[in-house]
């Protein structure tokens, strides 16, 4: 006696409803046209693709804007070097413009002359004073 296989026959009532792209009434008819399953993963592998690369972006944006990512390098001015201010001290018959051509020798004095002017508030120069600059 011969065994029979097994047979499963699936109709449109028995199988699993499958997503399409049109609309209610085109399902009903009968005429929508299915959506593989394979188109879905095409379409989430797209995605992820398209999330990760605008990560990408927004990191390097930030990066590029100053931001905290760490695979950014430290940014400092041009002028990063450490300054060291001129100090002088006062003698008797000093002007604002000879303290100022002391401090800055190898600039002009007129903004070093404003500086001062604006941080002593029109107070008089005093002997033995001492003033740092560090423009």
């Amino acid at each position: 006696m011969q065994q029979a296989g097994v047979i499963t026959i699936t109709t449109r009532a028995t199988a699993r409803p499958r997503p399409t792209t049109q609309s209610r009434r085109a399902v009903a008819n009968g005429s929508a046209r299915v959506v593989s399953r394979t188109t879905y993963w095409r379409r989430r592998a797209v995605v992820a693709v398209m999330v990760v690369a605008m990560l990408f972006v927004m990191a390097r944006a930030g990066a590029a804007l100053g931001g905290n990512a760490p695979s950014a390098p430290e940014r400092h001015p041009a002028h990063s070097a450490q300054v060291e201010a001129a100090t002088t001290v006062v003698q008797p018959g000093d002007s604002l413009w000879t303290v100022a051509e002391r401090l800055a020798p190898d600039s002009d004095p007129r903004p070093v002359v404003d500086a001062l002017s604006g941080a002593r508030h029109g107070t008089e120069l005093t002997p033995g004073e001492t003033i740092s600059w560090d423009g």
